[in-house]
């Protein structure tokens, strides 16, 4: 099984690229973030006719959104709502085999990395504890997948220079530390780097950089956990950096982990 996510930055706008990504890389599950797209406009339809006929989304216009395209059966979909605000960061689903696939948008945070002076890092901060307090109930003994835009890189080699971008927002100590919190509250395990250990790796690439892939100034904001039982069951992981460089991309690249049971 092959399991795939991506923030597209715009479903509609970007649609051409996303049957792309399932015509060539064929995920069994392709999770996306930042769909931007009501409920009622979002292009099932398409996807359906591709070869994924089940889909579970919530969208909201021009913000935020999560989704999961499908070739196999995904049962009992449901969101949570967290830090008090009912904006389209969390969906999940359940696969035959028992496995739940929880795709998650966190917010980004804005730009300056103060909880006091800043409300959308506050914001940041709190979805975070509250995500580590539900992983410690909800996570470790249950066959879980967590995929998603998580906005933070939490390694040095995440990001093109730790020292440069420790108080540039995604990478703040702060923040790695709250997503180390959940990362140990559920017993979550990176499947992508226990795949890939060592080296820089970068999931983001800024649209403002002239040339993106001669600058190479990335950060690794996307990811995929595993819980303790599925731990041996996630095999190999990519990140699909020529994506990035397709027409009118996304700034985000697809992350992609296998999983042979």
């Amino acid at each position: 099984m092959r399991i795939a996510t991506w923030n597209i930055n715009s479903v509609r706008l970007r649609l051409p690229l996303v049957l792309k990504l399932l015509g060539e890389a064929k995920p069994d599950i392709l999770c996306l973030q930042e769909t931007k797209c009501p409920d009622a406009a979002f292009p099932e339809a398409d996807f359906v006719a591709a070869g994924y006929p089940h889909c579970v989304y919530r969208g909201e216009k021009g913000y935020n959104g999560v989704a999961m395209l499908s070739r196999l059966p995904l049962h009992q979909p449901h969101h949570l709502l967290w830090a008090g605000k009912d904006d389209c960061r969390h969906i999940a689903a359940t696969l035959d085999s028992g496995i739940t696939i929880h795709n998650f948008y966190i917010p980004a945070g804005g730009d300056i990395p103060d909880a006091t002076t800043n409300p959308k890092f506050a914001h940041k901060l709190q979805f975070l504890d509250e995500l580590a307090t539900w992983s410690k109930t909800h996570a470790a003994a249950q066959k879980a997948v967590l995929v998603g835009d998580l906005n933070i890189a939490p390694r040095e080699d995440d990001v093109w220079s730790h020292k440069q971008l420790l108080k540039v927002v995604s990478h703040t100590p702060i923040e790695v530390d709250a997503l180390n919190r959940v990362m140990a509250a559920g017993q979550w395990h990176d499947a992508v780097r226990a795949n890939i250990p060592d080296g820089k790796l970068y999931s983001w690439w800024s649209y403002r950089a002239q040339d993106w892939n001669a600058a190479d100034r990335g950060r690794r904001l996307d990811h995929i956990w595993t819980t303790p039982p599925l731990r041996e069951w996630a095999v190999s992981a990519e990140i699909m950096r020529e994506v990035r460089g397709w027409e009118r991309p996304s700034d985000h690249a697809p992350v992609l982990v296998e999983f042979k049971f």
